[in-house]
C-alpha cells in the first residue's frame, strides 16, 4: 500500500497536471490535444458514499480530483419509482436510464430490462468491439448480473479480499493491460454506514480508506507508459447515501444523495454544477469514447461534456430561504417567485393566502421542494434538473386560502417562421386530483392562445415533444403553462425550448 506521504504527493500532482492540461493553451488547443490522444474512461463507484462526508473526511485524493475537475452534487428517487437501494442505484448509473426503464426495484434485480437497456460497457463493446472493457466489483451482483457477457473481463472480488482485492486487481489491470473503459466498485463505505451510521467516525474512516484506494488506482493510471498519449475521463460516483443512524432505502434527502466527481480535458478545474443526474455517468463515458448516442437507445443521461443552458437554472443565485414552511432546513436556499429574464407569471386569477413558497408558479430545487413534504411522490420528479418551475396546490393549501390556485407561467416570445412547423419540448411531471387541470397553450404574435396539451390524469416524469403548426405570417410564439386547482396535487415544468423547422 502507498504511504500517506506518497498519496498526498500523488493527489497534488494530479490536480496540478489536470489544471495545466485544461488551461495551458486555451480550450481549442486543449480540444486538439484531446483529439490526438486515445480516449479512455475510468468509472469508480463508492457504494453508499455521501459527498458531504467526503468533504469532512481526510480524503486528499478525492479532494484533488474535485480541484482538478467537476463536482456535481445530485439526488435520486424514492418509492414508488424505486427504493434507495444499491440494485436500482447502480443500474441507473451503469445503464444511463432511470428505474422506470431498467425496471430494477430491489437488490435481486427482479424483472430487470438489461436486454433493452444494457450497461455502458456492453454498449461500448457493441458499438466498437475492438475496445478493451473491464469491470471489477466488491459487490458481486454488479459483475455477475448488471454487466453482460459482452464485457471483455468481469471480476467479482472474493469476499475475503473485499475492497483491497478489488483495488489490487484494478491497479494490475491499469499497469499490465491496456483497458479502454473500466469500472471499479468499492463497497466498504456502505458497510460502515450500515454498521455504524453516516455520522460515525467509522464511516469517515472508511471514506479515508477508500480515498487511499482511489489514490492507488489513479496513480497506476498516471504511471502507465502510454499515459501522455491517452485522454482519460475519470468519473467517481455513488449509488445512494446513508442516514446518520445508518441505513438507506427510504425517502430522506440524505438517503437520496449522490454525486459525480469528474476530471478530464473538457472539464473546468474546480467547477461545480447542479444539473447533473445519475444517468449522465453512462452517457458521459460513451460520449468520451467517441460513441454516438443513438436516440433509439432512449437514454435519460446526457454527457456532462455537453452542458445545455436552461433559463430556470440561471435563477440559482437568487433563491431564498423558507418563509412559511417548517420541514425545510432554515439555511437552505431553494425558492423564488421571480422568473428568469423574458419569462413571466400571471397570478391575476390566483387565490390569496396560503403557504408563501407555493403561491402561484414557483422556481425551486429538488432539495428544497421534496423536503416540503416527503412521501407524496415529489421524489419521483427525476427528469427535471437543477432549478425547475412548480405549481403546487397541495402545499399552497396547507395554510388558509381564499379562492383557488390559478397561475400561468409564460415563456418569452420565441421566433418562429410562418406556415412551417416548430417543436416544443419540455420536461413534465404531473400528479392529479380532480378538479385540478394543467394546460399548455401557444400564442402567436400576441393572438389568443391555442391549447396544444392538457393534463387531467397522473403523468410520470417524462420529456414531452409537441409539433406545432405555425400559422402563415407568424413571427413569434409564447408558450403558456396554466395550472388550476385547489387542495390537490402539483405540476413540474423544466427544460422548456422551442425550435424552428
Amino acid at each position: 500500500m502507498l504511504s500517506r506521504r506518497t498519496l498526498l504527493l500523488s493527489a497534488t500532482a494530479l490536480a496540478a497536471t489536470a489544471t495545466a492540461t485544461a488551461t495551458v493553451a486555451g480550450p481549442l488547443a486543449g480540444a486538439a490535444r484531446a483529439a490526438a490522444r486515445k480516449p479512455k474512461v475510468l468509472v469508480i463507484g463508492l457504494d453508499g458514499a455521501l459527498l458531504t462526508r467526503i468533504k469532512d473526511a481526510d480524503a486528499p485524493n478525492l479532494d484533488a480530483l474535485m480541484a482538478a475537475g467537476l463536482t456535481a452534487p445530485s439526488s435520486i428517487y424514492a418509492n414508488p419509482l424505486a427504493p434507495t437501494l444499491s440494485g436500482p442505484g447502480w443500474s441507473t448509473l451503469l445503464t444511463g436510464v432511470w428505474p422506470d426503464k431498467h425496471n430494477v426495484k430491489d437488490n435481486a434485480f427482479t424483472g430487470h430490462r438489461f436486454d433493452r437497456y444494457p450497461d455502458f460497457l456492453t454498449r461500448a463493446e457493441t458499438a466498437e468491439p475492438s475496445l478493451s472493457t473491464y469491470a471489477v466489483s466488491s459487490w458481486a451482483p454488479l459483475t455477475d448480473t448488471v454487466f453482460s457477457a459482452k464485457v471483455d473481463t468481469r471480476v467479482s472480488t472474493p469476499s475475503a479480499e473485499y475492497d483491497t482485492g478489488t483495488t489490487a486487481r484494478a491497479v494490475a489491470r491499469l499497469r499490465d493491460g491496456d483497458p479502454d473503459a473500466m469500472f471499479v466498485q468499492l463497497d466498504n463505505i456502505d458497510h460502515a454506514g450500515h454498521s455504524y451510521g453516516a455520522a460515525s467516525t467509522q464511516y469517515t474512516d472508511a471514506i479515508h480508506t477508500a480515498d487511499a484506494q482511489v489514490g492507488q488506482i489513479v496513480a497506476a493510471l498516471r504511471a502507465r507508459p502510454g499515459y501522455a498519449a491517452e485522454d482519460w475521463l475519470i468519473l467517481v460516483t455513488a449509488d445512494h447515501g446513508h442516514t446518520d443512524p445508518g441505513g438507506h432505502g427510504g425517502s430522506t434527502l440524505q438517503e437520496r444523495q449522490t454525486f459525480l466527481i469528474a476530471t478530464g480535458a473538457a472539464l473546468t478545474p474546480g467547477s461545480v454544477r447542479h444539473d447533473v443526474k445519475m444517468p449522465d455517468v453512462a452517457a458521459s463515458a460513451l460520449a468520451h469514447l467517441g460513441i454516438a448516442l443513438d436516440p433509439a437507445w432512449d437514454l435519460d443521461g446526457r454527457p456532462i461534456q455537453q452542458p445545455r443552458p436552461d433559463d430556470f437554472d440561471a435563477l440559482r443565485p437568487t433563491l431564498t430561504a423558507r418563509a412559511d414552511e417548517t420541514g425545510i432546513p432554515a439555511g437552505l436556499l431553494g425558492f423564488t417567485h421571480t422568473p428568469p429574464a423574458g419569462w413571466s407569471v400571471d397570478n391575476s386569477r390566483m387565490g390569496t393566502g396560503g403557504v408563501t413558497e407555493w403561491r402561484g408558479w414557483s422556481f425551486t430545487t429538488d432539495e428544497f421542494w421534496t423536503q416540503a413534504q416527503r412521501d407524496q411522490s415529489r421524489e419521483c420528479n427525476v427528469r427535471a434538473r437543477g432549478v425547475f418551475a412548480v405549481a403546487d396546490g397541495d402545499e399552497w393549501s396547507d395554510k388558509a386560502v381564499t379562492g383557488t390556485f390559478d397561475s400561468t407561467l409564460v415563456s418569452p416570445a420565441w421566433p418562429v417562421t410562418g406556415n412551417t412547423t416548430a417543436t416544443l419540448t419540455y420536461t413534465t411531471y404531473y400528479r392529479h386530483e380532480s378538479p385540478q387541470r394543467g394546460e399548455v397553450s401557444v400564442s402567436y404574435d400576441g393572438a389568443a392562445p391555442v391549447t396544444v396539451r392538457t393534463y387531467t390524469a397522473d403523468t410520470p416524469s417524462r420529456t414531452e415533444t409537441i409539433t406545432l403548426q405555425v400559422p402563415p405570417g407568424a413571427r413569434t410564439a409564447r408558450v403558456r403553462f396554466r395550472y388550476t386547482g385547489g387542495n390537490n396535487w402539483y405540476w413540474v415544468i423544466d427544460g422548456v425550448g422551442l425550435t424552428r423547422a
